[in-house]
């Protein structure tokens, strides 16, 4: 599953992309790396469901606007990412800042991918809930589908249609909880949730070509500075600040920490090791967990027309992977 709470989708080979060629694996030693792959994917989405559930807490009990989130979770984590980069791959951040091409790049990513995705995701999640702001970002894979058809110039296999078709079933449920004369989404929450899918798959194509470069922490590093700069400028954090006790510092560091630089960088070593294929359907634990604990922590209820939608494009999922 790619992008969630905004993750960037690896290239083929995945991870920080080295020049090395790797030595075959015995059969043994694949087995190990998928298993490693496949725990890595799992903890890493995982940290992304509950990470979108943490948010809609501090939204919802400490007032914190979804704007002045993204900017502090973006200009937090990236020096995560940067960090990460100097260590894995010593001065590619420099030679990248350097590359006058490759900086309208990654600054295009920021934009259309890191900024239009976190405000995106956090905006749904402010509407609606965790739950239901993750699985409407899946929609973002019909996108992607589309993309893909239109650039292989071929049309949709059978389980694809289906796909599209479950998952349009599906978003209609979560609308209307099943009856065709009610809105039981706000229509703020079906805007959000749909502008999220949109960025869900901006996520999933802009960033390929720099990725493939300069690896995962170096684009993410810098998009998530650049994003998190304009925000700073546009927004002006500091005159929304919110009124925050202990509790809510300690879910702002888990934020920064597990669920956006953690999250990513498990996520995407699970792509390396499991492939990309693997990745997306284990990829789905984010919504069931988003779901769990939004019962557990928030008391959210859903109705039996709300999980018949989220089972359906879940399913699109699998059929569209």
């Amino acid at each position: 599953m790619r992008q969630r709470d905004s993750p960037f989708v690896s290239s083929e080979k995945g991870e920080d992309c080295s020049m090395t060629e790797e030595l075959p694996l015995s059969d043994e030693q694949r087995r190990k790396r998928i298993l490693r792959g496949v725990v890595c994917t799992l903890v890493g989405g995982t940290f992304w469901g509950i990470n979108g559930t943490a948010s809609k807490l501090l939204m919802d009990a400490y007032a914190v606007d979804p704007l002045w989130l993204a900017c502090f979770r973006e200009l937090a984590a990236c020096w995560l990412f940067l960090a990460a980069a100097r260590v894995t791959n010593k001065g590619q951040v420099t030679r990248a800042l350097h590359d006058p091409r490759s900086l309208v790049g990654i600054f295009g990513v920021s934009l259309g991918a890191i900024l239009f995705s976190q405000v995106a995701y956090l905006e749904a999640i402010n509407w609606t809930n965790s739950a239901t702001a993750t699985v409407m970002q899946s929609l973002g894979m019909l996108a992607v589908l589309t993309y893909v058809c239109v650039k292989m110039r071929r049309g949709p296999k059978r389980r694809e249609v289906l796909g599209v078709i479950l998952a349009l079933v599906g978003t209609y449920l979560l609308a209307t909880g099943g009856n065709p004369g009610q809105l039981s989404l706000p229509v703020g929450g079906l805007v959000w949730g749909l502008l999220c899918a949109a960025a869900s798959a901006c996520l999933s194509i802009l960033p390929a070509r720099q990725l493939a470069k300069w690896g995962n922490f170096v684009v993410n590093g810098l998009a998530f500075l650049f994003s998190g700069v304009i925000l700073l400028v546009a927004y002006r954090p500091w005159e929304h600040m919110p009124q925050l006790d202990a509790t809510a510092v300690a879910l702002l560091a888990f934020m920064v920490v597990v669920g956006t630089f953690g999250a990513y960088a498990l996520y995407l070593q699970g792509v390396k090791d499991a492939g990309s294929m693997r990745a997306s359907l284990l990829g789905t634990i984010e919504p069931l967990t988003a779901t769990v604990t939004s019962v557990l922590w928030l008391g959210t209820s859903f109705s039996p027309a709300d999980l018949a939608g989220f089972a359906l494009v879940l399913a699109m999922v699998y059929l569209t992977a």
